[in-house]
């Protein structure tokens, strides 16, 4: 019996204005699955993404989150994405962590968690609290529920993200660069996080600098450059022994 993919995106294309992002990228990712992707600046890492959950628009191509349609494209090349209600609750399937937090700088650390379950789910109160104090523990910040954020360090905040995110209670999670606006001594903490993530098979996509953590975490890495997917395999594999002179340059100036 064939399974879906959680994630299968073909032949995704992205502009902004002349300048071509994406220039064909296709992507399986499969239930409990880490891949990594990693890439110099400018490859498309982030926008590749940013396209899954929908917060840029293809400009060709196809992407299905748990089997069902996100956006297709017609013979005659143009796109057309699914209704609005439906992207709405096809994008719900994943959770998003950013480089940046992107945390209510007026709400404290339990509310910035509540928010987006009692707003966007209608989750009720008395059922959310304990979930969201639960994430608090999880990532080892019960401690900070009642602190606003600009009381948090930057890896604190990261994992406050990162556990607001797990309140939607999404099937995958998105990583774009969640360690690089962190100095080095907080990007430890960040990365156990996900490491646990990755224990409790949770399926993840992970853009990153982090060369050990995508070696020794992930099952697969992918190799992006200029828009196209280089190399994809499995991590040992690709640390080991790079198929690609380009990955191979990019490597050797990471490691």
């Amino acid at each position: 019996m064939m399974i879906n993919p959680m994630i299968r995106a073909v032949d995704v294309h992205k502009r902004f204005g002349s300048v071509e992002v994406l220039k064909g990228v296709s992507l399986d990712v499969n239930k409990g699955e880490v891949l990594a992707v990693i890439g110099p600046s400018g490859s498309g890492k982030s926008t590749f993404l940013r396209c899954l959950i929908h917060l840029e628009s293809i400009h060709r191509g196809s992407i299905e989150i748990e089997g069902e349609a996100l956006v297709t494209t017609d013979a005659a090349g143009h796109c057309h994405y699914v209704p609005e209600a439906d992207i709405r609750r096809v994008c719900r399937k994943m959770g998003m962590v950013f480089q940046h937090f992107n945390l209510f700088p007026h709400l404290t650390v339990l509310q910035n968690i509540i928010e987006a379950p009692l707003t966007v789910k209608t989750a009720r109160l008395i059922d959310i609290v304990p979930k969201a104090e639960a994430l608090l523990r999880k990532v080892g910040l019960f401690d900070k529920r009642d602190s606003y954020p600009s009381r948090l360090s930057g890896g604190q905040k990261q994992r406050v993200a990162i556990a607001r995110a797990l309140a939607m209670e999404p099937d995958i999670m998105l990583f774009d660069e969640p360690t690089s606006a962190l100095d080095p001594e907080l990007t430890g903490e960040v990365l156990n996080t996900m490491r646990e993530l990755a224990e409790e098979h949770m399926t993840m996509i992970v853009v990153t600098h982090e060369m050990a953590f995508a070696r020794e975490v992930a099952g697969r890495v992918v190799f992006m450059d200029g828009g196209t997917i280089v190399e994809a395999r499995p991590a040992r594999e690709l640390f080991a022994a790079p198929a690609h002179p380009r990955t191979r340059a990019f490597l050797e100036k990471m490691l």
